[in-house]
């Protein structure tokens, strides 16, 4: 399970409900990358919008693993396609995140500019669960 940050005036969760499928690009961090890499088909991710709202917004699913990036000059750039799954019912603030033990040891508190987080089994189920339906 994993959590992709995405900044909302470039590319949010309506863009990808829209679209019903997106190829997931613009990563360049070699640590979000390694990320990347790990992603598998069937595999939930959750959504997040960085900038002002700073939130879990809704959730997808890994549709096809990491591939070398088409439209990148550079062979470690890879992608990865999503689906969309559902909006959470309301975001999931950063600030609440924090709050919670289970984050404390997150990359996504720790490292803060880290775009591919992944999320343990009680991570991903209390994001849901604070998301609602």
């Amino acid at each position: 399970m994993w959590l992709l940050k995405t900044e909302p005036g470039s590319y949010s969760y309506d863009d990808l409900e829209r679209e019903t499928h997106a190829v997931w690009d613009g990563v360049t961090n070699p640590v979000a990358l390694k990320n990347l890499r790990a992603m598998q088909p069937g595999e939930g991710v959750v959504i997040y919008h960085t900038g002002d709202e700073k939130a879990a917004v809704g959730l997808a699913e890994v549709t096809k693993p990491a591939y070398p990036d088409p439209k990148a000059r550079n062979p470690r750039l890879v992608v990865v396609e999503l689906k969309p799954t559902r909006r959470l019912g309301r975001p999931v603030t950063l600030a609440e995140i924090k709050a919670r033990p289970d984050f404390a040891d997150s990359p996504l508190v720790r490292q803060g500019r880290l775009s591919v987080v992944p999320l343990s089994a009680p991570q991903w189920k209390a994001l849901v669960a604070l998301g609602g339906k």
